[in-house]
């Protein structure tokens, strides 16, 4: 296993309670990302360095971009397209049939555009959220149950494989998954994470079918073989990140968003960069978000 220790610096001193979410637009030349604690919606100028951020009512938990460029986002009980000022449409649906405690957390889209959105208990029950795949015709379906907290997800490359990051268990799921149909099956555990080196939180998959997770508690991203087994760890200097996208040009850079909600006073003064928007440069190439069909 490789070891880098010193590879990512902070390209937005910013202090996120909890960023998540980044997506790279390739048109615009942005990295768009969500504070869901501290409600707002950013996006990163690499060119400039500069953010822009807009505050929201409504904790964003999650978002895909549009064609048109607008944004598919999940809210914290709800699904509803949202433009770059924030002006948001009604909701395409409502988070129903799940603990009053649960909200919507991480997503995406599959290649064909569906939007693929889990849910967590905010009071830290266990194995009461649910992954759901939300279709452009508006009709949502419920498939998988049992989770905690769902997470990171992404596809591998050829899009037969599916994986769903459920962290306080510290697994990384496997699934074989039906493009056409859109559909999972075959449910393995491709990694498992100790609680001695964090949980896992956001992922993304690079073009040669590895796959990066951002550790939380655990102040590194791992990179694992598509056998499962780690083969880079990149260290940070916060204890807290969240999620990894590639983004710039060719993608080939690594963002990672961090936290710093919830962290007591003397972890802060020791880390003081928590919150903060980071990037490295891994060698390696991304793939582009697929777009939501909506």
């Amino acid at each position: 296993m490789t070891q880098d220790r010193s590879d990512a610096w902070p390209v937005l001193r910013t202090q996120a309670q909890l960023g998540e979410g980044p997506v790279w637009c390739g048109r615009r030349n942005r990295l768009f990302w969500t504070d869901i604690l501290g409600q707002s919606f950013s996006q990163f100028d690499p060119t400039t360095g500069q953010n822009t951020t807009i505050t929201l009512d409504d904790p964003l938990c999650a978002f895909a971009l549009m064609a048109d460029g607008r944004f598919l986002c999940a809210f914290a009980h709800c699904i509803a397209i949202m433009d770059a000022t924030g002006g948001r449409e009604p909701a395409l649906y409502r988070l129903t049939g799940e603990d009053p405690a649960n909200r919507f957390n991480d997503g995406k889209c599959d290649a064909r555009g569906r939007f693929w959105i889990g849910t967590m208990n905010t009071q830290g029950k266990r194995g009461l959220g649910a992954l759901y795949r939300f279709d452009p015709d508006g009709t949502l379906h419920r498939m998988w149950d049992g989770l905690s907290t769902s997470n990171g997800l992404g596809w591998s490359p050829d899009g037969h494989v599916f994986y769903l990051t459920d962290s306080p268990t510290g697994q990384i799921h496997a699934f074989d998954f039906d493009p056409d149909q859109g559909r999972i099956s075959r449910q393995r555990c491709f990694a498992r994470i100790p609680a001695d080196i964090g949980r896992p939180d956001g992922l993304c998959v690079d073009t040669r079918g590895y796959v990066w997770s951002a550790i939380w508690d655990g102040a590194r991203v791992l990179r694992f073989a598509p056998d499962g087994t780690i083969d880079r760890e990149i260290h940070l200097p916060v204890p807290r990140p969240t999620s990894v996208a590639f983004g710039g040009p060719g993608l080939t850079r690594l963002y990672v968003t961090s936290c710093r909600g919830g962290l007591d006073a003397a972890t802060l003064e020791r880390h003081p960069l928590s919150g903060s928007l980071f990037a490295l440069d891994p060698g390696v190439q991304g793939r582009p978000e697929p777009l939501a069909a909506f």
